[in-house]
């Protein structure tokens, strides 16, 4: 099943709605089920999902409604899928190598201050994490 997404920010329900071609009640029914799918909601407690909220509604539909799963096997599934994510990431991260003393005691002396990879991490994060804020911030002003 492939549906082509929007490239917008923000979702309202009925605009998922219409993208997975099912009823509003049924993502909300969803949503309750699976503890995964957490959509952001605004002050008035409108829900706004996020195009990763939308490609995992999408696999959702597609474990239910396709592949004939329960509730019950889709939660597994996904519980499984999330591990088998986890591990690749993990596979494609470089190993540290353990240093030797006389490494460590030099690579101390160096002190380069060249930012380190976890926070160059946190920087693209909170930059994301600032544009979507923004975003939200003229829905919520809109």
């Amino acid at each position: 099943m492939t549906v082509a997404i929007p490239e917008k920010q923000y979702f309202k329900i009925g605009e998922v709605s219409e993208i997975l071609d099912v009823e509003p009640y049924v993502l909300r029914y969803w949503e309750s089920e699976f503890k995964i799918l957490k959509p952001t909601r605004t002050r008035a407690r409108q829900r706004l999902y996020h195009k990763k909220d939308l490609e995992l509604l999408m696999e959702i539909k597609h474990l239910l409604y396709d592949e004939k799963f329960t509730i019950a096997g889709a939660k597994k599934r996904l519980q499984e899928m999330k591990k088998q994510t986890s591990a690749e990431k993990k596979a494609k991260k470089p190993a540290k190598a353990i240093k030797t003393k006389d490494e460590s005691d030099n690579s101390e002396a160096k002190n380069d201050n060249s930012p380190s990879m976890e926070h160059s991490d946190y920087r693209e994060i909170l930059i994301e994490i600032k544009k979507e804020l923004k975003e939200l911030r003229s829905i919520l002003e809109g």
